[in-house]
């Protein structure tokens, strides 16, 4: 009797034990894994007994898709394979605890879907190769901001464009930091203080603020470039001109001597006349190594050694070395006649922004890197952009492109110059990039800027009320 009950409890403890193990057993069977492929896209199908439940996770900054099927053995003897695909690196499948893994890992960011489909059933993922995708939405009357997507095997794209009808009751405007030169400011915070619908980053400028190119205010010419290089001019009935353009500006002294001016609102350089106007801070901020005239209505008012107040109304003329000699018989109420031209056209428009280089002329690429003597730092690779464009029938185009992260590699300018022509543009024109490109609308930023936040830039180009 005693030796039955043994005999009992060991049957008992063995059927436990198989009960244990069934019970453990992965309750889906994998049973084969095969791949097609398109230039489309590449499909990968996981052959079932029956589908298993799965889930996936993204990882890598978009360049690893993990598929977790759970409660699931691999009968494919699939390990790792290598396909001969533009999206798709590898595919490795794993197996532990009782789960099966597959990792996908991908030369660049895709989109995809997935699905499971009956007699027989299977499960699968297409990887697409390029893709496109497009959102809008209206943000005032006339005013419309496009959200464009891009995967492809050059990279992923993630442009941001404002539509301007002609018919919008809206106008551009550019606006500087702190309304002024020195220092700097984000384009959020000029957006919000001009009660902006709108706003994009703009010129082109040094670490003090001092702005790289020619930029008209209200009328006023607030800074020039050394160099002839192109511009963009905003005209009262919203439409714009595109050229380049050349800074000519001189006085003449009393004794009838002629001196070239060598600098708007900028550093005085050595054997340098530059003016200062109320654009340019609260006072020159120069070294006691020169003289400086304040003029009102062309009439010197008063003679400073250096560092001399701006007011409105009132221009400084700075001057250093041997220019200085030449004004050595200047005095407090003579006057010095300021001349300064651009040409004929562009002297009638008051507000003008000053970049480059130009991406598109008369609807044909035409991008002036070697004739506005552009380097690397604004000609090489991709990186974030920030340009302007015209449409046929004048709607104005401003473009923001992300780049330098992997949601977005960025354009190089012949790419933005054609991407700004496939969105309708015969005129366009890049202004300054990387880590200022920035588009602000109702005071959200709407790219994410590759410095990881914004970056203080001197100005911006404001979609404002008429």
């Amino acid at each position: 009797m005693k030796n039955y009950h043994k005999i009992m409890a060991i049957l008992l403890s063995l059927q436990l034990l198989w009960q244990g193990l069934v019970l453990a057993a992965p309750s889906y069977q994998i049973n084969n894994i095969r791949f097609s492929q398109t230039p489309a896209a590449t499909r990968i199908v996981f052959d079932c007994d029956k589908v298993p439940e799965y889930k996936i996770n993204i990882l890598n900054n978009g360049l690893r898709i993990v598929i977790s099927f759970s409660n699931t053995v691999n009968l494919s003897k699939i390990k790792t394979v290598g396909l001969n695909d533009a999206a798709i690196k590898t595919i490795s499948v794993t197996e532990s605890g009782g789960a099966t893994t597959a990792i996908i890992d991908l030369n660049y960011g895709v989109a995809y879907k997935v699905n499971s489909l009956k007699n027989p059933e299977r499960f699968y993922i297409d990887i697409i190769k390029g893709y496109e995708q497009k959102l809008q939405e209206n943000i005032a009357p006339g005013v419309e901001h496009k959200t464009i997507i891009k995967s492809n095997e050059k990279g992923n794209i993630t442009a941001h464009i404002i539509d301007i009808a002609p018919t919008a009751n809206y106008k551009l405007k550019p606006i500087l930091s702190n309304e002024m030169i020195t220092g700097l400011e984000t384009v959020s915070s000029m957006s919000s203080r001009n009660k902006a619908l709108a706003a994009i980053n703009a010129s082109y400028f040094n670490k003090n603020g001092e702005i790289l190119g020619l930029t008209k205010i209200d009328g006023k010419i607030i800074s020039a470039a050394g160099l002839t290089r192109s511009a963009v001019g905003l005209l009262p009935d919203n439409k714009l001109l595109f050229g380049q353009i050349d800074y000519n500006g001189m006085v003449r002294l009393p004794n009838g001597k002629i001196l070239a001016i060598t600098g708007i609102n900028c550093e005085r350089g050595e054997n340098g006349v530059v003016i200062y106007n109320k654009y340019y801070d609260s006072s020159t901020n120069t070294n006691e190594f020169g003289k400086e005239y304040i003029l009102q209505d062309n009439k010197v008012i008063a003679i400073n050694n250096n560092n001399s107040s701006l007011r409105d109304g009132q221009v400084v003329l700075s001057v250093h070395g041997t220019a200085m000699e030449q004004f050595n018989t200047v005095q407090v109420g003579d006057i010095i006649q300021i001349n300064e031209s651009i040409n004929e056209v562009w002297n009638k428009i008051d507000n003008i922004v000053g970049v480059g280089p130009m991406l598109i002329k008369n609807n044909s690429i035409y991008i002036s890197i070697k004739q506005e003597q552009f380097g690397s730092d604004v000609a090489g690779g991709k990186a974030p952009r920030t340009a302007i464009g015209l449409t046929k029938d004048n709607h104005i185009l401003l473009v923001v492109v992300d780049g330098r992260q992997s949601h977005s590699a960025g354009m190089t300018l012949l790419e933005l110059a054609l991407f700004m022509q496939e969105n309708g543009a015969v005129q366009a024109l890049n202004f300054d990039g990387g880590g200022s490109s920035e588009m602000v609308i109702n005071n959200n930023i709407i790219n994410k800027p590759s410095d990881g936040k914004e970056r203080k830039v001197t100005t911006a180009l404001a979609i404002v009320k008429k």
